[in-house]
């Protein structure tokens, strides 16, 4: 796997959403793109495992209510602002190929905090721990998604198991990264 860069992005309030209620969210650190090998993002995950995947990192899942705070800001409408999206901006239908490309290869699809591919490319597992009927929650929409999934308030809720060449994980760490040993990579 490719190494992790993190970001920290400052909490706050979000406003009540379709797919959250109003609450806090913490200060976090942030992958600063999907999870990748070789540059292209690992997919095929079910949430469970994406859940085991994050921990080795010393991570977690997020929820729904914090990828939507990174992803937003609370105020934009997509994750580098509210320009509908372009080929420069993300991979989506009809503006890719078709399948998921590098996590870096759409700079002006970056978020003003500097995470890459929030919107499209690869649809990221959130949890939804408020919810009675323990569906997951993907967010950022895919390379086969229409440019409306990619807006920071659009959620997909699907059953854990499920499996996709079009889903990927962002991890989200509650406290500053420590650098592994040396000699150790994951």
């Amino acid at each position: 796997m490719d190494p992790v860069e993190w970001i920290r992005i400052s909490g706050g309030h979000l406003p009540a959403g379709e797919w959250h209620p109003a609450q806090a969210v913490a200060t976090l650190w942030w992958a600063a793109t999907p999870l990748a090998i070789a540059g292209v993002p690992v997919t095929g995950l079910t949430l469970p495992h994406a859940a085991q995947l994050a921990h080795l990192l010393g991570a977690r899942v997020p929820t729904s209510a914090e990828w939507e705070w990174m992803a937003s800001g609370a105020v934009r409408r997509f994750p580098w602002g509210d320009d509908a999206p372009s080929r420069g901006h993300a991979n989506l239908r009809g503006l890719g190929p078709g399948r998921p490309t590098a996590v870096r290869a759409h700079p002006a699809g970056r978020t003003p905090e500097g995470l890459w591919d929030v919107g499209g490319n690869v649809w990221e597992w959130t949890a939804a721990p408020w919810r009675r009927d323990r569906v997951a929650l993907l967010r950022g929409g895919s390379y086969q998604s229409l440019a409306q999934y990619a807006e920071c308030a659009h959620a997909n809720d699907v059953p854990p198991g499920i499996t996709s060449p079009g889903i990927g994980l962002r991890p989200v760490r509650d406290t500053a990264p420590t650098p592994p040993p040396h000699g150790v990579s994951l």
